[in-house]
């Protein structure tokens, strides 16, 4: 069973979090007033590519700004693109997420400030009875020592590869409230759930959303999926620490991973190539769009993506893509990569075979060179160090990959 991570030393996680307070809101913001501070997108604590530096457009037209309140900094983020962190006098901190949603979380012991904006969404600390659908956030909540924060889950115990998770729902702390698409909405109103933190698969099924607001719990969306860099969704543990009033160790475990993922860095190219998917039930196959984090991470491990020319179509983490593109672009792929999260981990040949026969043309099925991810690798968003590793070991053959294993 995995370890969960734990924090390192508390000096350098203060002074990673003094370091990021000092991208302070503009200076007319430093000082109450009835006028919301000019906004400011998040800058970035070391000089990366442009295309990690660029806030998403929803967070940089809503910015920092409560009115009434003076801005006192806002998080340096590294990587990701798909949040902001805005802290305020009082220690209150407003969290913005890429889809426009705000999110206001209130010290303990102190009232929301008056004024706010009505779209804003007060959540007081300490946070408590969340419902999780989105499964990559539970290893943040263990990480940062407050797993005790989700009492209903949207996935089953059996599916449940994060340690507390497992411990927490043999025990009946927490407890099954169904999938994203079909709550238990009189289990989660009758124990009073105050918050639902759902994956982007919620904007599938709008009225699933749309009933859990209409029933007074906050719906807050995970979009640590569509960050570009692998780096980019490990730091949304910032995000959960400032969601937690935990960002010290946030900045500490990210640091930690930072340095991790270092050692992965110059791998060298190994001449291989490799396509990563899924089939749905009907056999229709699935990747990750072009610039994907799962893009850059095989590219990383040294194999050239020949998925890497499929486009996304708007706010969607996957592609459904035309069995003829995917046969012409992955038949001769030296690798496989089976995401074995979605439809469930594949056993064998045989199983991949019945999803779809033409799989039998492919060159790496038929030279046994079919990995799938175990579902571990998608609930493990601060190990994308172990991901790059483990494609590598995938690609030479060389080492046991601890999240993926090879079909036979």
């Amino acid at each position: 069973m995995r370890k969960p991570i734990r924090a390192s030393a508390a000096f350098l996680a203060a002074l990673a979090l003094a370091l990021s307070t000092l991208s302070a809101c503009s200076p007319q913001s430093q000082e109450p007033s009835s006028t919301p501070p000019s906004p400011e997108p998040v800058s970035s604590a070391a000089p990366t590519p442009a295309s990690t530096q660029a806030p998403a457009s929803a967070i940089e037209e809503e910015g920092p700004a409560l009115a009434g309140l003076a801005c006192t900094g806002s998080t340096e983020l590294a990587y990701a693109k798909q949040f902001a962190i805005s802290h305020f006098e009082g220690g209150y901190v407003l969290l913005t997420v890429e889809d426009g949603s705000r999110y206001l979380t209130v010290p303990e012991g102190l009232e929301a400030p008056q004024g706010l904006d009505e779209d804003i969404v007060v959540l007081r600390q300490p946070l408590s009875d969340v419902y999780l659908t989105a499964t990559a956030a539970m290893c943040f909540f263990e990480a940062l020592g407050h797993g005790e924060a989700i009492r209903f889950s949207g996935t089953q115990a059996k599916d449940w590869s994060v340690e507390y998770a497992q411990q927490a729902m043999a025990s009946g702390e927490m407890v099954y409230a169904g999938k994203y698409r079909e709550p238990d909405y009189e289990l989660l109103t009758a124990q009073g759930c105050k918050l639902s933190i759902q994956s982007t698969m919620i904007n599938r099924v709008p009225e699933a959303k749309e009933k859990l607001l209409e029933l007074g719990i906050p719906v807050l969306v995970d979009y640590s999926s569509f960050e570009e860099h692998p780096l980019g969704r490990s730091e949304w543990v910032k995000f959960y620490g400032a969601l937690l009033g935990e960002e010290e160790q946030a900045q500490a475990l990210f640091q930690e991973q930072e340095a991790l993922f270092a050692k992965t860095e110059g791998l060298p190219a190994t001449g291989r190539t490799a396509a990563y998917f899924y089939f749905t039930a009907e056999g229709q196959p699935i990747t990750r769009p072009s610039g994907d984090y799962i893009t850059k991470m095989i590219e990383m491990a040294g194999a050239e993506n020949l998925l890497a020319h499929v486009e996304g179509e708007g706010k969607s983490a996957t592609v459904t893509m035309e069995m003829e593109d995917f046969y012409t672009s992955a038949k001769d792929a030296d690798v496989l990569l089976y995401n074995g999260d979605m439809t469930g981990q594949l056993e064998s040949l045989d199983e991949l075979l019945a999803l779809n026969p033409l799989m039998a043309d492919f060159k790496a099925v038929q030279e046994g060179n079919v990995w799938c991810a175990k579902r571990e690798m998608f609930q493990a968003t601060l190990e994308m160090g172990t991901v790059v590793s483990d494609f590598h070991k995938a690609f030479t053959g060389e080492g046991e990959p601890e999240l993926l294993y090879k079909l036979s």
